[in-house]
């Protein structure tokens, strides 16, 4: 795959990320509006150990079919490359059950003895049946995009994210006047329904595709490789990849329980520690998650294209590949931060109108938790970079790393009081920066690739700050005279206008990348018929 294509790919993923995100606030703003800090705390921690079981399906396996598909077909063997993937969903079959069982049978011990919060238990054993589903939908998802095709994972991802907030949310309310326990689990057990809808769509998507994928087996036709040889090859790529994605959620289960635990011992009320817990994983979780959109999206993207020029020995294509997947990480997370920062308080009122003492108090928690956006973004794309050429047991040390130094962090942070669920922040904080320092080492000693720092960081990064400081500036003026949240939204707009000039005027991409994709060709005709300005 070449840049252009794995921009494509990175605009199609992130598009679809942007509408599955969209759709997320639609369903968490709610939710939170309905529960309130406390009663969300239910939810985020049912959804916190959905994610630490299901990145073992959805992290490393994903990027291993991927990966392997990519080169088989860089190499026209495509019967092997579809073998790849009837031998992917059987271990997916099998890791599913697995999850499923631990995730339903254990849930009263995970959230009653270890996570002090017995209240979740029922929220957890709703979500757990998404866990027999989602292993095989990140399967197929996998395929696709190894065959460099991201339109299946983007249709699947809006279609199992539209089924489950309009169940979720339909279901919350309707457990709501029987209490916060059974709307939460109402709302988690749209997570099954989801999954099950989202698999849905990816088998008809390959029905679909069936006989085009048979056809190209058939018009090369070679032996493909023994089942347990690429069960050996996916193990050997996804396991390193699914201890490092599985180190994140397993920090956050235990920073759960250190920061549930460290407030209380400081002497907060288990339903202090529970709302202060409410603040960070209710109120900032969402927004922070808002700009992953496109990082990840870039680094999905990433793992083909360069596993492809790794297989074609094209340094060229690694280097080419690598940089403007670091370029684009930041001319998209810089921006996102720096309005995050400037409308902290202004957009959690905008977003939670019936809940605005807690929305006040978990401001300078979101601010704090903005800070880590920029290394967690770098980091995200490093570890594509380094799993697609081989590398994927560097980002779990690094990560690891990172790791033990947000579990110090935290534990000695959370326990001052004046500090509290911040510590918790400063700790991921902490963590984003050790692991996104590593991987940059790495990524240049094995790719051999020499940073534009200007290109890369410079002219987005003073894009952004523009930006951001006229947004504040907007708001503050706006806020006088109009006040609410039609300055907020005022000041939003007037931001994408800001940064989307200073784009075009510091020359963060040039009208060649642009034309890659179709929105980018209709940008350089806008921009073109701007009097004054040389765009060629």
């Amino acid at each position: 795959m070449s840049g252009n294509k794995m921009l494509k790919g990175a605009a199609i993923i992130g598009i679809a990320g942007v509408i599955v995100k969209i759709m997320g606030a639609f369903f968490r703003i709610p939710l939170t509006n309905w529960l309130g800090a406390g009663g969300i705390a239910y939810y985020s921690f049912a959804y916190t150990i959905y994610a630490a079981l299901v990145v073992l399906a959805t992290a490393g396996f994903p990027v291993a079919i991927s990966r392997l598909v990519s080169e088989n077909i860089a190499r026209n063997q495509y019967k092997n490359a579809h073998r790849v993937f009837s031998v992917s969903m059987g271990m997916m079959a099998a890791i599913g059950l697995v999850l499923f069982a631990i995730c339903y049978f254990g849930a009263g011990f995970i959230v009653g003895t270890l996570m002090k919060n017995p209240g979740a238990t029922l929220a957890v054993k709703a979500i757990a049946p998404a866990l027999l589903f989602v292993p095989l939908l990140s399967a197929m998802r996998g395929y696709f995009q190894g065959r460099q095709n991201m339109n299946p994972t983007a249709i699947s991802e809006i279609g199992e994210q539209a089924a489950r907030v309009i169940i979720g949310l339909y279901l919350a309310s309707s457990f709501l006047s029987t209490g916060e326990e059974r709307a939460a689990a109402g709302a988690s057990f749209g997570a099954t329904v989801g999954s099950v809808f989202g698999l849905g769509v990816m088998i008809l998507i390959y029905m679909l595709n069936r006989n085009v994928i048979m056809y190209k087996i058939q018009r090369y036709d070679q032996t493909a490789e023994e089942v347990s040889r690429i069960v050996k090859q996916i193990l050997l790529i996804a396991v390193p990849v699914i201890i490092g994605a599985e180190i994140m959620p397993i920090m956050n289960l235990v920073d759960t329980s250190i920061v549930m635990r460290r407030l209380q011992a400081t002497g907060w009320t288990l339903d202090e520690a529970k709302y202060l817990y409410g603040l960070i994983s209710g109120y900032c979780s969402t927004l922070i998650g808002f700009p992953q959109i496109f990082t990840q999206a870039v680094a999905i993207s990433l793992v083909p294209a360069i596993a492809r020029a790794t297989a074609l020995q094209d340094r060229e294509g690694i280097i080419e590949n690598t940089a403007l997947g670091y370029r684009l990480t930041m001319v998209m997370a810089l921006p996102c931060a720096a309005g995050i920062l400037a409308l902290a308080k202004p957009i959690l009122f905008l977003l939670y109108p019936t809940k605005l003492d807690e929305a006040a108090d978990a401001a300078p928690t979101l601010m704090l938790c903005t800070l880590g956006l920029i290394a967690l973004a770098i980091s995200q794309t490093s570890t594509g970079v380094l799993q697609a050429i081989g590398k994927q047991n560097l980002p779990v040390m690094h990560l690891a790393a990172g790791t033990a130094v947000k579990m110090v962090t935290s534990f000695i942070l959370v326990g001052i009081p004046v500090l509290n669920i911040k510590g918790a922040a400063l700790g991921t904080i902490a963590a984003y920066v050790v692991s996104f320092v590593l991987n940059n080492i790495s990524v240049r000693k094995y790719t051999g690739i020499r940073f534009n720092y200007i290109q890369i960081y410079g002219k987005p990064g003073l894009a952004s700050l523009v930006m951001g400081v006229v947004v504040f500036a907007v708001h503050l003026g706006l806020d006088k005279v109009i006040g609410g949240n039609i300055a907020t939204v005022a000041s939003v707009m007037v931001g994408v206008i800001i940064y989307a000039l200073l784009f075009v005027a510091l020359r963060i991409v040039t009208p060649e990348e642009l034309e890659t994709v179709s929105i980018g060709r209709k940008m350089n005709r806008i921009i073109r018929k701007i009097p004054g300005l040389r765009w060629e």
